[in-house]
């Protein structure tokens, strides 16, 4: 059971010999609500333009994301999910020196060592990682992210972070873009869990600075997993270079019309923040009662130590139950697990088995 990501849905399937739709995928962060009825709608609506090439400008996309967040589409580049931009990135701008945190998304660094890679030179890109503090509930503190910026030409921030679940709040992101700018290190911003708080996004302040990208995934809260669509926010000077070395047509069709209708529909966001704050709510008071140690936590997930973390991985992956292993998250060790919100139906089943885990000596 290796991977390095969580949702690995179809290897567990196949190894457990259980159908998909009866695994329970904690280790994803995915909307529980799934996709926005209005998508499912507009999908089957528009099957027939599959015949036709996809928009390779994203057009109608870009003019939505324009509307909405009142910034100029061209400021605005659409990747095949965030993912895609996170390579494109160092493959445009090409850095020498990358200041990334830990523990955080592991594909920054992937990301930076592949451009190493394929620049095919004597020189390798330097990263140079800022390490989080479990005492401090691993937050970025501003000053030292800053005083770390010194020296580099890139900086990677997973905002809330990933898979600690922290945010840093507007008013000290601004503080961080202003200094990235004033030391000419652009600083790479990744908001994919921010639309569950989009009070403290900075998304609407990249097309102003030129050293300040803003990336979004519609995978997270709009549960387009499968389709792959996200986006990216920055100055139009950056958005031109990038878009020179995008290959044609990454983005499909049925992907721009899923991100469309979905950031249109106004109802499912609001339904979608509602539910996953109260069983939020539930599921830290219920974790508080079993005395499992769990992190504060702004996005859809939480990070949560034990000493026993690995005995429990495998316990729940036997029983069709997938929760996160954090033991390959640079600054973790196998001591921590990530379970995300899903439906409350699931919710409870993960706290039973929590319980009966727990209290179990024989689970120790």
């Amino acid at each position: 059971m290796e991977y390095l990501h969580g949702g690995n849905v179809f290897l567990a399937s196949r190894e457990l010999g259980i159908p998909v739709e009866k695994i329970i995928d904690f280790s994803a962060s995915i909307n529980p609500l799934g996709l926005p009825e209005s998508v499912k709608d507009a999908l089957r609506e528009n099957i027939n333009l599959l015949i036709h090439y996809p928009d390779t400008e994203c057009t109608a996309l870009r003019e939505i994301i324009s509307k909405i967040y009142n910034i100029g589409i061209k400021s605005i580049i659409i990747g095949n999910g965030s993912t895609e931009l996170i390579y494109l990135i160092p493959k445009v701008l090409r850095p020498q020196r990358v200041l990334i945190p830990a523990p955080t998304f592991s594909e920054y660094e992937r990301a930076i060592n592949r451009e190493y890679k394929l620049q095919n030179t004597e020189h390798r890109i330097q990263i140079k990682y800022l390490l989080l503090q479990e005492e401090n509930d691993f937050k970025i503190d501003t000053d030292e992210f800053i005083n770390a910026m010194q020296g580099c030409d890139m900086a990677f921030l997973c905002n809330p972070n990933n898979p600690t679940g922290q945010v840093t709040n507007k008013d000290r992101m601004l503080k961080i873009s202003e200094e990235a700018r004033k030391q000419r290190c652009y600083l790479i911003v990744d908001e994919a869990f921010m639309d569950f708080i989009p009070e403290q996004s900075i998304l609407k302040y990249a097309e102003e600075n030129p050293y300040l990208i803003v990336l979004r995934s519609m995978t997270k809260f709009y549960a387009l997993t499968g389709l792959r669509i996200g986006y990216g926010v920055a100055h139009p000077e950056t958005i031109k270079r990038l878009k020179e070395f995008q290959k044609p047509w990454s983005v499909n069709t049925l992907a721009q019309i899923a991100g469309i209708y979905a950031l249109k529909d106004f109802e499912f966001r609001e339904k979608s923040i509602a539910y996953i704050n109260d069983q939020k709510r539930r599921i830290e008071k219920n974790l508080r009662e079993l005395g499992i140690r769990f992190f504060p936590s702004d996005a859809n997930f939480y990070l949560i130590k034990h000493e026993k973390a690995q005995r429990i991985i495998r316990e729940f992956y036997r029983k069709g139950i997938l929760l996160r292993d954090c033991s390959n998250f640079k600054g973790l060790d196998s001591s921590y697990m990530r379970i995300s919100i899903r439906s409350e139906r699931e919710n409870q089943v993960l706290l039973k088995e929590f319980a009966s885990s727990f209290s179990s000596t024989q689970a120790f």
